[in-house]
Formats: C-alpha cells, structure tokens, sequence
C-alpha cells in the first residue's frame, strides 16, 4: 500500500481508526503551502489515527482478570455490557482516603500519594476502573535515544517524572484488589461523586470495547521471562498535571508496542493524537524477540492472529444515486482461539444490515449511540461482530455481511469519487487475499477494480462486470465515471488509462494557505482550495493517450531495474482533487497529471508543482506496484521505506530526462525541512522518519510529509551516491548504480509478498557494503542508520585548516572537516573534491565523526583548493 505526494511521495492506505495504524494506499498530492512554503502533501486523516490509536492499540481480547480466575462471557448478548461499560459511573459505596498507594506495569509506575478514590460500579460482579483525586505522582523512562527525544519534544522532558492532581483508572485485571490494602473510609462519598461521575461517565467511553473484548474472550496465561502472567493487561491511565495538561499512560500486554503515552492536542481546528512515547515493556525488550511483535501493516498483532482473511467475495451493486449496496463473504481461518468478538473496518457511510455464519444470524455493533452530525466528524468504523461463543484456533469461518450507504460522490465533468477507497467493504486491515467481485452499476457509466475483468455484460440499463484478483492483493478498490478509455502496453503488460473528456466541477486550485490534514471524505482540501478551473483547463480531449504511454515507458524503465511488472495489467483511473493514490494494478490519478504543462499553468501551480504532476506522480505511484504493493512494511517504523524507496524511483527516472528537475525536487524537500512550523520549529526537528505517523502532530501537522518524503527520500539519495563513489574505477570515473540498483532488486526478490524490517533494509545494503564503506574496519551500517535514519540530524559542513603538500611526484591534501549543529556521535560520509582550473575532480570521501575530524588524501596535481560535497549528495542545512 503506499500514498502519493509531490516530490514527497505516497503512502497507501487509508487511516484504520482503530487498529492503531494507518493502513492506507500509496497516495501522493501536490505541493502544498506550508506555512509559505510549499510542500508535497500526502493526503489522509492522519490525526484519526493518532487519535485512535492510544485507545485502539488495545483492542484485542481475551481475559483472565484479578488473581482469581474469572469466567468469561462465553455466551449470551455482549451489547448490554458493552453499553455498561461505555457509560459506566462511580459507584457511591466505593469512596475511600487512599494513601502511599503504588501500581507498576513493568516501565510504568503510578504512585497515590494522598487522596481521595473512587471505584467504578461494578460490570458482571467486575470493578474496571477509578477514579482518584489528590496529590499523585508517575513515572515513566523512555528505553532509548529516539523515544526520549520524541517525549523531550511534546514536554520537554528526557524522563516523564511528574505530579498529577487527578487520574482515571481503566483496567481489567487486579488493580482494585492491588489497592485495597492502602484504603481508609471517607465521609463525604456522596459529595466526592457528584463532582466526579460524570467525568467519569464520559471517559468510560474510551476503554469500553476493549474491555467488552476481553469479558468474552478465553485465553490462556503465558509465561515471561519464566514467570506466568496473564496474556491480557489492560492498564490506561488519563493522567491531569498541572504543568503537562491532561494526557493518557497505556499499558496494554496485547499491543505490539504495550507502553504508550500521548495527549489530545489541536493545530488549525483538527485534532491530533500526540504519541511522547510508544515502545515495547521491558519484560520483551529483554527477552529473545520472536518477531511476533509486528505482524504487518494490519497493526497490532491480534487483528491478523485471531482471523486472518484468505478471500473475499463481494456482490456490490450502484444505484443511479451513487449508493452502494453489497453482499460480502469473508472466508478465513482463526490463527488464534479465544476470542468472540471481532473487528472489521468499514466506512463511516456505510451502515451493516445484517451479519451471519453458517446461516445464522450474529450480534454486531456499528455506531452505537452516535449522531449524524458526530459521524460526518469520524474516521472509518470499526464494526464489532459478536460470535456465539470463544472461536477455536484452526476454526473455519465464512462471514456474510449485508450493508448499503453512498461512498461515491459526483464531481462534476463526469468524473465521480469513492470516499472509502479502501473501507467501501469490510476488512481486517491490509493483509494479502484473493478477490472475487462483481459489480452492477449503470450504463451509462464505466467502471474500473482492481483484479482481471473476466466479464462485462450490458443490459437495457445496467451493466454487470466481474473481476478477479491477479493472485493474492492486500486491498481491492473501484472508481466509476463517464471514462474514454485509451490503451498501451509495455511488452505484454495492459495499461489503460480512464479519463473524462473533461475536468471536475471544482479543481483545486494551489494557493498559499496552511497544510492540514484531511477531515472529511471526497475532495481533499488539505492545503488546496477549491476554485472552478479557467477555462484552458477545462478539456482533458488526448491526455489520456498520453498518460497511457508515460505509464507502458515507466514500467518498461522500472522492469529492467527491478524484475517483471508485478499484475497483469494497469489501470490508469482519473480521481478528482491533487493527490494519487496506487493499489495492485490500479492508480487513482490526479486530474493534474492528465493535464498539460500550459493547463496546469493556468491553474497557477508553481514550478515544483509542474514537476510533480509531469514527471513524479505518475512514476511513483506505478513504482509502489513492486515496492508496497508487493513488497510491503512491517510496522510504521518501516513505512517511510516503502514511500523513500517508491519516490527516489521516481526520481532516477526523472534523472535520466531531466536531471535539472531532479534537482529541483531535492532542493524542494531539503527547503521544506528547513521552513518553520506554526509552532516556531524547524520541521526536521519532527523527528524520525522510522516514528512514521506519530511525526504528524500538533507541532508539525504536515510532520508526517515532511520527514516521510523529504527526508526519506535524501536517505536514499544519500546511500545511493556512497555507493556511487564506491564504484568509481578508470573505466567509470563517475560511478555506476549497478550496485545500489541491484540491492533493490534482491530487496524486491526476497520479500515479495512478505514485510520488511528496517534491520532486514539495513542487512541487505551492509551484504553489499564495499571496503570504502566500512567504518571503524567493519562492515556495519549502524553508523548510517543510528545517526541519519533513526535521527534528526541536518548539519552544516565546512573545513578549515587545509595543507597541500607535494613530493616524490605525489600531491596530498589535508584539511580539518567540520559538522557544525551535529551530535557528537555523528558519523557522515563526505565526499571531496579538489578544484583544478574550473574542473572539480573527485578526491575521495571522509568519514566525518563528531564535531572536527582531520583527513588526508591523494591529490592531482594542481589542486590547491578544496570543495566538500559540491553536488550536494549529502542531507545539509541549506
């Protein structure tokens, strides 16, 4: 899955609400204002998955609570329980003083220090939460480098030692039992409640499907480290300090990452989910990892263990008023046994009308409670299907979901849009299946999937088509419109592209107003207003022609690089709005690319934009067909690869015609990383690009593209020309990417179908590490990574002191190299030339550690001064 920016590039999927991770498709959008600067956007509702994922990383089953064995819910309705413990209020004759009470979860440790608490009512004979006010402290350390700067960044802190006047306690193991010892009575319950319960009642909410998950489910306890513990500890903890404001402390043995800490915060009226700190607990951080921690882009490891789908078969249907109706059939089997509730993500449009197994009829939850106008506020739902009893590991199960809604909304000139790309039908995240779809749609329209189209038949006023998946996908789509078709081919590869004969109603126009996020399905508006286009603009009559022919010379070009074009065929569909968006087989491509140079120019798109949309887009997105389509990530610390990897493609690409564009597209990303946010900080400082979604945040709400595109793409530039110069012989003075291309290539080979690490990224470069790239004598990478990929470095280089000196027919060059606004530890591989005439000749590269190193080098003669990394290969300050 990958998505699309302007030289920043894509990203595929679209936000999981509640799975904790974005599982959107590849999608790349225009430059965008930033602040006054403008930038490649990618456009998703990031902040949605901030904001779910705290309360989502949870949302896994099975329990055994308290030190007493609990039996779980293994049959009966679960939608009372759920709706008490979403709405679950103090209880009056639970009031007590507490004092120099202490709970640790493994890194985390809260401390009542003298207080007043009260306990939540109790659920089936449970208590799951409280309630405390009174002089409290928490302390939490962050396991490494990355994640202390990430908390350093939000609080300022390096360790998150701090006070608090209140908590909300939510858990489902033993925690009221772990207090009772340190409780005494108090007089004023009933005065303590009424001022608290209904904080109380609304914060229920947060934990209330994950507790109802772990009520019904059975699972075993497993052993840690030697020790049995329960396999299901759910502890969340909303914190209110004085001096941070109001935040949330998880611990969750379930998640992939059980420690995580965040607060809710704003930037230009959307909301978004600050993550200080997510890691693993120290428990697994000391054990041998069995790399079941990440299981896939799906997120956490419960969605894809307790049932992973093999095949979908969907019976769609839309009506001349856009809405869509279907039947779908998910087959698969259970990986994991326990559990009776599960979580499928759909639209927020769409409402379920009916779920089943076997004929028979199941509880779902969908929506409970929730107004229209709170809904046109959500990201995707999560749809809770409640089974009969606890399913089996091994279990076979076929699930028939019935639901209707309008996803499609109509754009003008023909030209229509699916909101819910990839939530239009119910599924457990991105995870590789085989798809059989068949769509009735009217004919007067065309309709394009993904898949091979075995079938289209045409009746007085419908059309049914049927499509089946070229192998195993990750995700399937459609789009629908009043297309002209045109068709090339690369060798025996099919690519038609789908164009209407004109553009949409409202085209975005580039002005220079904020980067923002997306809230709202349909048209983005993230950095864009929409505007009617000027009327050059107005007809699209041969670009598609055009379009088609770009894409059959791009996959050509891609193959010889990187192995045969992964599917069967290519569909090109034009979607309104600046930004792209790749699936299997499948683009939605920007109104933008279809235009020509003098359209776009009328639209008032800068120089950068123009480059974008002629010679980025439309490669990067055909790139993510090997690397994110096939070749996908394991966890969000990888997902910057697939996007780093899929742009700088692009790029080479545009190198070969124009490298003054490539250039551009560089100099373009290294400015962004330089500008300013709102917040008064440089966007470098948005941290990692292996944090991922976590960048984008109140302080950098285009954090996320910024660092994913921009930065991710010169970490790629910058090993690319290492090994570059590595390869520089008499017969090629300049290099060769013989070497760096190849790498990709075995990258792609070995993990088709499968998700790669950053630790597997990395080993595969070090195979292939050249001696002149060793560091310290040792062929290791962690130099590179340590300091440039899991950092924030953007130094400047200068040298001083420099001494020519000859002899013995020989000439040398010494000279003091500095990295200036640079850790320490910094290690960097400059290049240097030596300056002849007007000539540059290339002397060699030093290993730049810390502030100041000395080098030596063999010269020409001639030289008599110095140029460090004159054609900029090298990630610096500008």
């Amino acid at each position: 899955m990958t998505d699309k920016r302007p030289p920043l590039s894509r990203s595929r999927h679209t936000i999981c609400p509640l799975s904790g991770y974005q599982h959107g498709w590849h999608k790349l959008v225009a430059l965008v204002d930033l602040d006054g600067t403008r930038i490649p956007m990618t456009l998703r509702r990031i902040y949605w998955w901030q904001i779910a994922l705290a309360a989502l990383f949870a949302l896994a089953g099975a329990c055994r609570q308290a030190r007493g064995q609990v039996v779980p819910l293994t049959s009966g309705p679960v939608l009372p329980i759920y709706r008490a413990l979403r709405n679950l209020g103090l209880d009056p004759q639970q009031v007590y003083k507490i004092r120099e009470a202490g709970i640790d979860r493994e890194d985390i440790h809260l401390w009542l220090n003298d207080g007043v608490i009260a306990f939540t009512q109790a659920v089936d004979g449970r208590i799951t939460g409280a309630y405390f006010e009174g002089d409290g402290e928490l302390l939490v350390r962050p396991p490494d480098r990355r994640e202390r700067a990430s908390l350093g960044l939000f609080t300022g802190l390096g360790v998150l030692e701090e006070h608090f006047s209140s908590v909300y306690l939510r858990f489902n193991d033993h925690t009221a039992d772990e207090l009772r010892q340190y409780l005494r009575p108090f007089s004023d319950a009933a005065g303590f409640v009424a001022r608290n319960n209904l904080r109380a009642r609304q914060t229920s909410e947060i934990d209330a499907m994950r507790l109802a998950i772990s009520f019904t489910s059975e699972r075993d306890a497993v052993a840690i480290n030697g020790s049995p513990v329960s396999n299901d500890t759910l502890l969340h903890a909303r914190v209110a300090s004085p001096r941070l404001g109001t935040f949330d402390v998880y611990f969750d043995s379930l998640a992939p990452e059980q420690i995580v800490v965040g607060q809710v915060r704003t930037a230009n009226d959307q909301p978004y989910y600050d993550l200080w700190m997510s890691f693993r607990m120290r428990s697994i951080r000391k054990a041998q990892s069995d790399g079941s921690q990440f299981h896939g882009p799906t997120g956490p490891s419960w969605m894809r263990d307790s049932f992973q789908v093999s095949a979908f078969k969907i019976d769609a249907a839309i009506e001349p008023s856009l809405s869509l109706s279907a039947d779908a059939v998910l087959d698969g089997v259970v990986q994991r046994g326990g559990p009776r509730i599960l979580l499928f993500e759909l639209s927020r449009f769409l409402q379920v009308k009916s779920v089943a197994t076997d004929g028979q009829p199941l509880e779902f939850i969908q929506n409970e409670t929730i107004e229209g106008t709170q809904l046109s506020r959500r990201g995707n739902d999560l749809v809770a299907v409640v089974f009969p009893a606890p399913l089996k590991t091994g279990q076979r199960l076929q699930v028939h979901f019935v639901y209707a809604g309008s996803v499609l909304t109509d754009a003008g000139g023909g030209l229509f849009y699916v909101g819910a790309r990839g939530t239009w039908y119910p599924n457990r995240g991105i995870a590789m299946a085989q798809y059989d779809i068949t769509f009735r749609f009217p004919r007067a329209y065309t309709l394009v999937a993904t898949g091979k189209q075995v079938t289209l038949e045409h009746g007085p006023t419908n059309s049914t088509g049927h499509w089946i998946s070229d192998g195993a996908i990750p995700i399937a789509g459609f789009n629908l419109g009043r297309y002209l078709r045109t068709a090339s081919k690369a060798g025996e590869v099919e690519i038609f592209s789908y164009a209407t004969g004109e553009v949409e109603d409202k085209i975005p126009q580039v002005e220079p107003t904020p980067a923002a996020p997306s809230v709202t399905p349909g048209v983005s508006t993230e950095g864009v207003k929409s505007a009617t286009a000027p009327a050059p603009t107005r007809r699209l009559s041969t670009s598609g022609t055009q379009v088609a022919q770009n894409a059959a010379e791009t996959i050509t070009q891609l193959s010889k690089m990187l192995g045969p074009y992964p599917f069967g065929s290519l569909a090109l569909t034009q979607r309104p709005g600046s930004d792209s968006q790749g699936w299997p087989g499948m683009i939605f491509l920007s109104t933008y690319v279809y235009l020509t140079p003098e359209q776009r120019a009328a639209t008032h798109v800068t120089a950068a934009d123009d480059i974008l949309y002629g010679g980025v887009m439309l490669s990067h997105e055909i790139a993510h067909q090997w690397f994110g389509d096939r070749v996908s990530w394991a966890s969000y610390h990888e997902q910057w690869l697939m996007e780093a990897i899929a742009n700088y493609l692009a790029l080479m690409l545009l190198e070969e015609r124009r490298p003054a564009d490539m250039q551009v597209m560089l100099g373009t990303y290294r400015q962004l990383l330089a500008t300013t946010s709102k917040a008064g900080l440089k966007n470098v400082e948005a941290g990692p690009v292996t944090l991922g979604v976590r960048l984008s945040s109140y302080k950098f709400p285009a954090g996320y593209e910024i660092i994913t595109y921009g930065r991710g793409t010169w970490l790629l530039h910058m090993l690319r020309e290492m090994f570059r110069d590595a390869s520089r012989t008499s017969v090629t003075p300049s290099g060769s990417d013989e070497v760096f291309v190849g790498i990709l290539r075995s990258i792609y080979q070995r993990y088709q179908e499968k998700e790669i690490t950053n630790d597997e990224f990395e080993a595969e470069f070090e195979s292939a590490l050249p001696k002149s790239l060793w560091f310290e004598n040792r062929r290791s990478l962690d130099w590179f990574f340590d300091g440039w990929v899991n950092g924030t470095v953007f130094p400047r280089l200068e040298f001083k002191d420099a001494r020519f000196t000859s002899g013995s027919g020989k000439t040398s060059v010494s000279a003091i190299l500095r990295q200036i606004d640079a850790p320490d530890d910094l290690v960097t591989s400059v290049p240097v030339y030596g300056i002849v005439g007007t000539d540059k000749v290339y002397l060699g590269r030093v290993f730049a550690e810390g502030a100041e190193t000395r080098f030596t080098l063999p010269a020409p003669p001639g030289v008599r001064r110095l140029s460090l990394d004159p054609y900029q290969t090298v990630l610096t300050a500008p």
